[in-house]
């Protein structure tokens, strides 16, 4: 099979990162394939953010603004899961949109984190009200304050950009052979539909196979979907369950998959076990070194299982829709521990030294002071003084900047929202003259240790992260910072500050 030429080959530089977009690779299965069949998978990971959606993203932003319906500086909104919303927030970074999406909170906490590290706002919805309830409060929304909302699930924009990319992809791929199987899930159903009206137009012999949960078989159920006059859903389907494969199957029919299922392009609607699926992530990382999320292994198990009956040489090619980088927080990785096995014990404890569980635990250990730094120096000294008992900013934290207990205090203040001025000893700023290592053994010869981070409070010093940890645990924390006027924000009652130490403290 001729493989596809990827972005990465070409050598002149991108205009800018969504240039990048497309043209995923396609990969031959070759440990997990039944014998006598050509089994390969289109690796949407590739995409610049991760998923399949950052087409569908640039693809919908693109077509708002080429009708005018998205002005500039407008803020955009969205309902998703995840990977929509991601995709969106890289295309609106890019184009200087401000991004707001709805989520469901039952949806991983990384989708949340990278969202917001990419500057959009989140706005999470109960679980107990599914999909449907994210999806109104971004019509709510968008409604109330002028905002452009993408509606991914009827956007035929969406579908448009499977119909220009991944269908032409795969057909240059799989150029003077048969492509006999193409698989996928449905989200939005814009893959299904765009893709599927491509291969059944240029490749009629392809058998379009949709997947869906087995304990949510909303296609294969055979009710229709009650829609709004605009297309979006009425309500929930009546067959919804919740199911274990994030980004497929959301509680409603979307109108870009009805579209499909109606113009007879799809030939078989095939239901997936979610714990099948979550086996074979995992069985396609640990076989395959493919990484892919649960969605991709859900799909996977359905092109596995048309494998086992499809005839002696049929080309078989399904799609993985994102990297398991995004179910980290999930039961797909409930079995993937932090701490050593036993079994990495033993090869630890093979040969005799840097054994990880001979190295001292439950304090803070740093290196010692520059030995160029012995005698004390006047200026660190007067520096010393001058921080500790400042009036105007009485929090001192004396700090590495890659420490994870130092990370622990930092995480601390930042949840109390206390200001605090950090001493990062071995930052550029105090590198000149050595002046951290003279900084350093000021404060050995001040406090009586070497460790480090050190905490003072208006002159008085608390001691390590452990110590000031004991010290809000205790109520004193808080008298103390009373005491200049800096009023410390409440925590829930079960709040313990020993969570925010580093997580190797706690091996057995």
């Amino acid at each position: 099979m001729q493989q596809t030429i990827t972005k990465y080959t070409m050598n002149k530089p991108y205009r800018d990162i969504l240039a990048t977009i497309g043209n995923t690779p396609i990969i031959r299965i070759n440990k997990l394939a039944p014998e006598g069949v050509n089994l390969f998978v289109k690796l949407e990971s590739f995409n610049p953010m991760g998923s399949v959606k950052d087409r569908m993203a640039l693809s919908t932003i693109e077509a708002a603004e080429a009708s005018g319906e998205l002005k500039p500086g407008q803020t955009v909104i969205e309902a998703t899961s995840g990977n929509t919303g991601i995709g969106l927030a890289m295309v609106c970074a890019v184009k200087g949109y401000p991004l707001v999406v709805t989520m469901a909170e039952s949806f991983s906490l990384e989708r949340r984190k990278i969202l917001r590290f990419l500057g959009a706002k989140v706005v999470l919805t109960p679980a107990e009200l599914k999909g449907s309830g994210m999806l109104a409060k971004a019509v709510e929304l968008a409604e109330e304050h002028g905002w452009f909302l993408v509606r991914q699930f009827e956007n035929e924009a969406n579908a448009d950009a499977h119909t220009r990319t991944t269908a032409e992809e795969i057909l240059a791929a799989f150029s003077g052979e048969q492509l006999d199987y193409f698989v996928t899930g449905f989200g939005t159903g814009g893959t299904l539909k765009g893709t599927s009206r491509v291969l059944k137009a240029r490749s009629p012999a392809t058998k379009i196979i949709v997947c869906e949960p087995d304990n949510a078989q909303l296609l294969g159920s055979g009710i229709p979907q009650a829609r709004e006059a605009d297309g979006s859903p009425a309500e929930s389907h009546p067959n919804f369950r919740p199911h274990l494969v994030q980004g497929w199957s959301p509680d409603f029919i979307p109108k870009l998959t009805e579209d499909a299922m109606g113009a007879g392009t799809v030939d078989q609607v095939l239901p997936i076990s979610g714990e099948k699926a979550l086996d074979f992530t995992r069985t396609l990382a640990r076989r395959e070194g493919i990484f892919c999320g649960v969605s991709g292994g859900a799909t996977f198990t359905a092109a596995m299982e048309i494998a086992q009956d499809a005839p002696r040489g049929s080309n078989i090619l399904c799609m993985l829709p994102d990297t398991g980088e995004r179910y980290l927080s999930t039961p797909l990785f409930d079995d993937i521990v932090v701490e050593m096995s036993e079994e990495e014990l033993e090869i630890s404890r093979s040969t005799p030294n840097y054994r990880f569980d001979a190295a001292k635990t439950g304090k803070e250990t740093s290196p010692a002071p520059d030995e160029e730094a012995v005698e004390l120096d006047k200026d660190a000294l007067a520096f010393f003084k001058r921080v500790t008992n400042d009036a105007a900013q009485p929090i001192v934290l004396f700090a590495l900047e890659w420490c994870e207990f130092c990370w622990s205090v930092r995480k601390l203040f930042a949840q109390l929202e206390i200001p605090y001025l950090a001493v990062d000893l071995d930052s550029v700023k105090y590198q000149e003259d050595n002046l951290g290592g003279k900084i350093r053994a000021v404060l050995l010869d001040q406090i009586g240790s070497p460790t480090i981070p050190q905490i003072f409070v208006g002159g008085r010093h608390i001691g390590g992260a452990t110590d000031l940890f004991a010290t809000y645990s205790d109520g004193s924390l808080g008298k103390m910072l009373s005491e200049h006027d800096i009023a410390m924000k409440e925590m829930p009652e079960d709040f313990e500050p020993v969570s925010l130490l580093p997580g190797w403290l706690h091996k057995r």
